[in-house]
């Protein structure tokens, strides 16, 4: 996965779990696309400090991501629906194959919820 999506998605899983400071901060870099200079200045702290905190953010993000696996989860549930999708525009299925796995998917996608 991209980076920059990767950290979109840890962030609209667990970004309130961050500080009010952190999540300001994290915003500016990932979404609002600033430099470290842009926000140590707006900020009033350091290049270096705004760095560390970015970094410690994405550690946390992906701390929580490795205990709790949200967005692994997302993802498969996300696959599995794009493959019924798929599936529901093949006209080459018969009924039967297709109500079989349908069946599959759903039931991986129960697994996962």
């Amino acid at each position: 996965m991209e980076r920059i999506v990767e950290q979109g998605l840890l962030y609209d899983f667990y970004g309130e779990l961050l500080t009010e400071h952190q999540k300001k901060i994290y915003e500016d870099v990932v979404y609002n696309d600033l430099s470290l200079a842009e926000i140590a200045k707006e900020s009033g702290i350091s290049r270096q400090g705004v760095h560390d905190l970015v970094r410690r953010c994405n550690r946390i993000l992906q701390d929580y991501e490795d205990k709790l696996h949200l967005v692994q989860r997302f993802m498969k549930i996300k696959d599995n629906i794009d493959q019924l999708q798929k599936l529901t525009a093949d006209e080459e299925l018969t009924r039967e194959e297709l109500v079989q796995r349908i069946g599959l998917l759903s039931r991986q996608i129960l697994e996962e919820l």
